[in-house]
């Protein structure tokens, strides 16, 4: 699936990744896992989209139609992604999400998602985390 955006790009959902065609530069490849999660504004057709390292990308659609539809294709390939995940409260009221996810060549890894304020050197938050890890390898069959 793929659709114009209004800056002369492209973006196209592929099984694999997500892709940013720039006329004017290389096309920027991104595997699912690398998508925290997304979300399309419809009176602007922009899809707001925020990658799992924290910054948000914001992509608006040429055409509502397309947005639509791409917004659709997007969270299906994104959840797809997601095997399990698990959101745990710190010490400190920070909230994070552990997710087990699926990686281009169907390799499973896990994803601690939270924010910079998070010091994942405290002994109490890096207990809860690996909690959390363990829980979610453990829903899925796999070692810890």
């Amino acid at each position: 699936m793929s659709t114009a955006l209004t800056d002369d790009s492209w973006v196209v959902a592929s099984r694999q990744a997500l892709h940013l065609l720039d006329p004017s530069g290389p096309v920027a490849r991104h595997p699912w896992s690398d998508v925290d999660h997304g979300a399309l504004d419809p009176a602007t057709r922009t899809l707001a989209l925020r990658w799992v390292w924290g910054p948000t990308t914001r992509l608006t659609f040429a055409e509502g139609p397309g947005s639509v539809e791409f917004a659709q294709t997007f969270r299906e390939r994104v959840q797809q992604s997601v095997v399990h995940a698990v959101a745990v409260t710190l010490p400190g009221g920070q909230r994070v999400r552990v997710a087990l996810r699926r990686g281009e060549d169907d390799e499973m890894f896990t994803q601690v998602l939270g924010d910079a304020s998070v010091d994942l050197s405290d002994p109490a938050v890096a207990t809860l985390i690996d909690q959390a890890e363990d829980e979610v390898r453990d829903a899925a069959g796999l070692p810890r």
